[in-house]
């Protein structure tokens, strides 16, 4: 496992970190989820040098949180670090075009909730606390900026990011205005590429961390969909890859799978071109198998890509903007 600066943190994290949405299961996120194999994967991680963990209170209702705070007791010796977010009060991905902060993150909220994250998590300290949408338009609100200084001068945060809306990569620049957040975490992947076009230059020169994640485009990129392919009613998926998205994201990854070369497998080129870009402190695969886990991990050997392959990437760029099947 290689390792990358967390921005101007000083953290050294792995550079594939570990998404923990699905593992988590519960109301409204992935079915499928195994309770009883999630804390061999997590240990597995562990055990292959991983040491950073992406989760939510929402990932389950404070489940995921939870599997993560067992990990932490399991493996006392290691330092690996934290990072959960706060839902928006409202329930809203993403937040509507009138929600106010008083709707998402009104004070009192973001505190309760980074104690139930606290509480769940059965630390002390919580290394990055992070909002899980955000609109810019909130940015110069006093009353968010207030409440995260309140909860670092307690010492129950270290750190403070946003987990950018789905296609909006830019919608935070003018939270990274008031210098407060140390953290952005953003989709980007051959076909989401837009965060290369402002935040990556922007990250890279004030020193803000990135996270990214659905590094295979909520399943597409592991070129195992199909245009047949069906989800339970309650599983998340069976909105998003609806008639709007299901055909052309199956086209796409088609047409991208002939374009690689012989002996290399799409989710692997997937991975290895979110690690290309230097803005990238780690990347957070979704993994529910012990054989995902080390195949994910297993691409950090910092081989790069061959050039002419990483032109051809460039080339499935899809620009695509939120509507409502999207969250």
């Amino acid at each position: 496992m290689r390792y990358r600066k967390m921005g101007n943190l000083g953290w050294e994290v792995s550079e594939v970190g570990y998404g923990m949405w699905g593992i988590g299961g519960g109301p409204g996120g992935f079915t499928g989820w195994d309770y009883d194999v999630a804390p061999q994967c997590l240990d597995e991680a562990v055990e292959l040098g991983c040491t950073f963990f992406d989760t939510a209170w929402v990932y389950g209702r404070g489940v995921s949180e939870q599997l993560l705070g067992a990990l932490l007791r399991r493996h006392p010796g290691r330092r690996l670090h934290v990072a959960t977010k706060i839902p928006p009060k409202n329930r809203e991905w993403p937040p509507g075009p009138d929600d106010t902060l008083d709707d998402a993150y009104p004070a009192e909220h973001i505190r309760e909730y980074t104690h139930r994250s606290l509480d769940n998590l059965g630390v002390s300290r919580i290394d990055l606390m992070q909002f899980h949408t955000w609109e810019d338009r909130w940015a110069r609100d006093e009353r968010w900026q207030e409440a995260i200084a309140d909860l670092k001068r307690e010492g129950v945060i270290d750190a403070v990011g946003i987990s950018v809306n789905r296609w909006e990569p830019a919608n935070c620049l003018a939270a990274l205005d008031t210098g407060l957040i140390d953290v952005i975490q953003v989709i980007y992947n051959i076909f989401d590429q837009a965060p290369e076009d402002e935040l990556f230059d922007r990250a890279l020169r004030e020193g803000v961390g990135i996270i990214a994640r659905v590094p295979f485009d909520e399943g597409t990129l592991t070129g195992t969909l199909t245009a047949g392919s069906t989800w339970p009613a309650e599983d998340w998926r069976s909105t998003y890859f609806g008639p709007e998205n299901l055909p052309p994201s199956v086209e796409r990854a088609e047409r991208l799978k002939a374009a690689l070369p012989e002996g290399l497998s799409l989710p692997e080129v997937a991975l290895r071109f979110v690690l290309q870009h230097p803005a990238v402190s780690t990347v957070i695969p979704g993994m529910r198998r012990p054989a995902h886990v080390r195949a994910n991990l297993g691409v950090s050997d910092g081989r790069p890509l061959d050039p002419d392959l990483l032109r051809e990437l460039r080339r499935h760029r899809w620009d695509r903007v939120p509507a409502w099947w999207s969250g």
